[in-house]
């Protein structure tokens, strides 16, 4: 189950064998629903869930090192119900009740447990199923209407379906042939494929009232801050008048997470914002660079730090922070740690929450950026914030050089085409060491600079209306929701069938029946 978990990762980029979501969980589900008993069908689960993080995270090996195995292992046990509601709705013989609440209920567990991993303190939600699709429009067009929640849902319910289909034949479960059941797997696997492009054709993109040029600066491979600032530094002003790439005009330009390792507001360092003031200026563009630093009278954050021609013009702190990589939860147990991995020797300070940046494009009119730093890309709510505050575009700023090599980041800079198809906005990451990406409104790809690269990427980018919005940002997350309300009234008719409603089980048990004869009274 470890290896068949594992397996579904293959999915995700840098594989990015995506077409195995629509079937991989199948094998998994077949072992579940061949398990002797619900609770061992629910301790494969378990062992299925943990195979699955365990391989999506095992690039933060070198950083967390045994904390990955500890995450998976405790984690893993969310699958639980989702696989008690597989073995009781999926093992033959398959009524058509059972078949049709098979259809509903497995993949709302799945899904339940991809929400509550989502919760930040359980770690947040990396590898949600759905983002596995990230490289197909017509797909994320689901993310539109019910986030990457929605997505999920039609994977696992395929994978279900599939088996449902397969379990109708003789020589998989030893079951007579149901050609019915057989069909109506099959026809749900149809209409959960067919969804996502049905909803691409019937939600159209909101139109663009505004174009915009976005600059990402990837300095690539350098370890020295000193160096790193040097290094972007001289790949911005190729923008300016004089440089190489004077050409692009761009009304924004983003560095990578951590790209100075200074605080800006500080007077001693007031040398290195004149320096970004005087690019800003050069340029014709503000500058958007992100400082990891220690804040007197506050501690280590992370800001985002928006800087014009005439100085800053916003902050943003960074909210979520990465679990073990920028602080250990419960510290006072996990703290051993420290002496055996590269995990978080102090306690990162988070920020307040997300807000916007408001910058200023070439024409002087105002552009509202959502910005969010690096791990925020996992979350659908931070954006969906940005865009209910009126922003036109979302900016992730990534600095991934810890795991440079590894699946890691191209699994990061997919996050951003999801978060795009959801909030119906072009979404843009600047990367110091790659991915630096950029996608528009639908999740569609326009630009990527891989791990091996270094430079400028610039993308002009078509922007709603600030007013505009998906179903998903209306809407919210009503579709974990209504898993929460499913899973509950699937546990509650589970459990009134096997206690028995009033009156059913009457002279049932111990295998006697009342027995009633015309005419003659009940002994007393």
């Amino acid at each position: 189950m470890l290896l068949l978990g594992a397996l579904l990762i293959l999915a995700f980029p840098a594989p990015n064998l995506e077409f195995l979501a629509w079937f991989g969980l199948v094998p998994g589900l077949v072992l579940i629903v061949r398990s002797p008993t619900a609770w061992e069908g629910g301790i494969r689960a378990w062992w299925l869930g943990a195979g699955y993080l365990i391989a999506a995270m095992y690039w933060m090996t070198p950083e967390i090192g045994p904390a990955v195995l500890l995450v998976g292992a405790v984690i893993g046990a969310l699958w639980v119900p989702f696989g008690v509601a597989a073995w009781k709705l999926l093992r033959p013989p398959v009524t058509w009740p059972r078949a049709l609440a098979a259809l509903v209920v497995v993949p709302s567990c799945w899904l339940l447990t991809e929400w509550l991993r989502s919760w930040q303190a359980l770690g947040g939600p990396w590898a949600v199923f759905g983002v596995s699709q990230w490289q197909h429009p017509a797909v994320l067009a689901l993310a539109a209407v019910g986030g990457v929640w929605l997505i999920s849902f039609a994977l696992v319910l395929t994978n279900v379906a599939i088996v449902l289909a397969i379990g109708a034949l003789p020589r998989v479960f030893s079951t007579p042939v149901r050609p019915p059941i057989a069909m109506l797997g099959a026809a749900a696997a149809l209409v959960s494929v067919g969804a996502g492009p049905l909803a691409f054709a019937l939600t159209p993109a909101s139109p663009a009232v505004r174009q915009a040029t976005v600059a990402m600066v990837q300095p690539g491979m350098v370890s020295n801050a000193v160096k790193r600032v040097d290094a972007s530094e001289r790949l911005t002003s190729e923008l300016s008048r004089s440089g190489e790439l004077s050409g692009v005009k761009p009304d924004l330009i983003v560095w990578g997470e951590s790209s100075i390792a200074v605080d800006l507001t500080q007077p001693e360092n007031q040398g290195q914002l004149a320096k970004m003031e005087e690019l800003a200026r050069k340029d014709g563009a503000d500058l958007l660079v992100n400082q990891d630093a220690t804040v007197p009278g506050k501690g280590h954050e992370k800001w985002s730090v928006l800087v014009g021609p005439a100085g800053i013009k916003g902050i943003y702190v960074k909210t979520r922070l990465v679990p073990f990589g920028e602080y250990i939860p419960f510290r006072q147990q996990l703290g051993w740690l420290t002496r055996i991995s590269r995990a978080a020797a102090s306690n990162m300070f988070p920020g307040t929450g997300a807000h916007l940046l408001q910058a200023t494009d070439r024409a002087g009119r105002p552009l509202p950026v959502g910005v969010l730093i690096c791990f925020e890309s996992a979350f659908p709510d931070m954006s969906r914030v940005d865009t209910d505050l009126g922003a036109q575009l979302i900016v992730y700023q990534s600095a991934t050089s810890t795991f440079q090599g590894t699946w890691g980041p191209d699994q990061h800079a997919s996050l951003s085409a999801v978060r795009a198809a959801e909030t119906g906005r072009p979404a843009v990451q600047a990367a110091l060491t790659g991915v630096t990406a950029a996608f528009d409104a639908r999740g569609r790809q326009l630009a990527w600079m891989g791990q091996s690269s270094h430079g400028v990427v610039s993308v002009r980018l078509g922007l709603p209306a600030t007013s505009a919005k998906t179903f998903y940002d209306r809407a919210g997350d009503y579709v974990p929701w209504s898993a929460l309300a499913i899973v509950i009234l699937a546990t509650l008719v589970m459990f009134a069938n096997s206690r028995g409603f009033p009156g059913r089980s009457a002279g049932i048990k111990g295998e006697h029946e009342a027995q009633y004869v015309a005419g003659q009274s009940v002994p007393q």
